[in-house]
């Protein structure tokens, strides 16, 4: 008797422990994917958890290695399937460590500096853990053409044309000659920045049958990316030219980065009805912009930037707080005039391909708007979340029709307003007649003071030179139509 109930005694104690361990198996989290989108300048890994998990991440050298240890989970992707290409990750390895945890081990090409942090479920995904790997001294963007190899590509083709007849014989010329009589100006592009909305982890809005607005605004801003740099005297530069996820600050920091005289930031709409559709067009809100100037202000960092885009010349750094503000503001104004007027020449070619959903140019404090010395538009091109827009939204023909839009009202623009030292502000210079009818705007000068000292009305000299506003520049060449 006494052996039996030591048995069931011992039965009792097995089973118990079995539970125990099967408990602590069901409630270890769960890796149930891994992510990896590669950038220019870093690397993300994304890790999609079943639960919270406490993370901890750590670099080794020789051989250069990140570690990734998880508490209390268990892998159960396939880590095979990560494209690793245009990352700085040659090979991913992975482990039990310490009985129930987890370790990845990232096999490195290059330096890193690594970071991570957790997110909170939302309504696409669960919990995720974040590890970005950043590039020390990389670009986010390509480096654009140097002006001397651009100018040596423009010899070569010059004179490759010139050697080459109808029906491809060579004709007997001079290349030296030839080379002489290619020299191109000097003068500037203007810098179009595109910034197709959201990308990596982050895709936006999700129509109806599954078409991700990620997807959607990088084939329309690839599109645009084409028009511009197709069009002599402007650049484009892409904020993102991949699937990867860029900060709205990082954004326009790139913009300034690369010296962008306008910034583009192309998105879908979407709402929790299927009704509404059309484009919009959005500039920066006053608020916006105030409560920019004041951050501005209180950022030390902010104080040495250039004020007034890629001409600008102006620092804040020796300049008390008062006189701060007041130049902030005065650049934030003109910038906001700027965007406005843009973004109507825009909306008015959007107008004519699709649907508006607003009439007017709107206004919002969109963290991607609050450059102060670049004009800015965020561009919805359409409800996503409707099933007809949705279906337009991806037909390349409809796509390329938004492009034509968008850059049609940029260009329309800057012909008419072509900044200092650029290529279009040379060509209209040389198009215009030397007779004395021309004048170049001077610090503190006004369009009424300048109508008045040439004794013609504004209205007229609005009409000659197809200004909307009383807006005018310093340098700008106005011509003064005879009274």
């Amino acid at each position: 008797m006494r052996k039996v109930s030591f048995g069931r005694r011992l039965l009792s104690v097995a089973l118990l422990m079995l539970s125990w361990l099967a408990a602590g198996v069901a409630g270890a989290g769960q890796v149930e994917n891994i992510r990896l989108w590669a950038a220019p300048d870093h690397a993300r890994l994304v890790f999609d958890l079943s639960a919270a998990s406490r993370a901890n991440v750590f670099s080794l050298d020789n051989p250069r290695r990140l570690v990734i240890d998880l508490d209390d989970s268990r892998l159960e992707a396939d880590v095979d399937r990560l494209e690793l290409s245009g990352s700085a990750i040659s090979r991913v390895r992975t482990g039990v460590r310490d009985g129930q945890g987890l370790r990845v081990v990232l096999e490195l090409e290059r330096e890193v500096e690594p970071r991570h942090f957790t997110l909170e479920p939302n309504d696409q995904y669960g919990h995720r853990l974040v590890v970005d790997l950043e590039y020390p001294g990389e670009s986010a963007v390509e480096d654009p053409i140097d002006p001397i190899e651009a100018m040596i590509r423009e010899q070569e083709i010059v004179a490759n044309r010139a050697r080459v007849g109808a029906g491809g014989t060579e004709v007997a010329s001079e290349p030296a000659v030839t080379l002489q009589q290619a020299q191109p100006h000097p003068r500037r592009d203007i810098i179009i920045a595109i910034d197709p909305g959201h990308g990596g982890e982050d895709p936006g809005a999700i129509g109806p049958s599954g078409v991700r607005e990620k997807d959607v605004v990088m084939e329309i801003a690839r599109r645009l990316q084409t028009l511009v740099n197709e069009a002599e005297g402007f650049r484009a530069v892409m904020i993102r030219d991949g699937d990867y996820y860029v900060g709205l600050r990082q954004r326009t920091r790139i913009a300034r980065e690369q010296k962008a005289d306008f910034f583009v930031s192309i998105h879908a709409d979407a709402f929790n009805s299927p009704r509404p559709n059309g484009s919009s067009v959005y500039a920066l809100s006053q608020r916006g912009a105030t409560s920019e100037t004041a951050q501005w202000l209180a950022a030390s960092e902010n104080r040495a930037d250039l004020i007034g885009g890629v001409d600008g010349n102006l620092s804040l750094e020796d300049k008390d707080e008062v006189l701060r503000g007041v130049l902030l503001d005065l650049t934030m104004t003109a910038t906001l005039n700027d965007s406005l007027t843009i973004g109507g020449q825009v909306l008015d070619q959007l107008g004519r391909i699709n649907r508006l959903h607003k009439s007017r140019v709107e206004q919002a404090g969109f963290m991607v708007l609050k450059s102060p010395d670049i004009p800015s538009l965020l561009i919805e091109t359409g409800f996503i979340s409707n099933p007809d827009e949705e279906r337009r939204l991806r037909d390349a023909s409809h796509q390329q029709g938004l492009a034509r839009a968008i850059f049609g009202g940029l260009r329309d623009h800057f012909q008419r307003n072509p900044p200092p030292a650029s290529l279009l502000a040379w060509q209209r210079d040389q198009n215009r007649s030397t007779d004395g009818n021309e004048y170049r705007i001077r610090p503190g000068d006004t369009l009424s003071e300048i109508a008045a000292r040439h004794g013609v009305p504004v209205a007229q000299l609005k009409q000659a030179n197809e200004l909307n506003g009383d807006v005018i520049r310093v340098g700008q060449l106005i011509r003064i139509p005879r009274s």
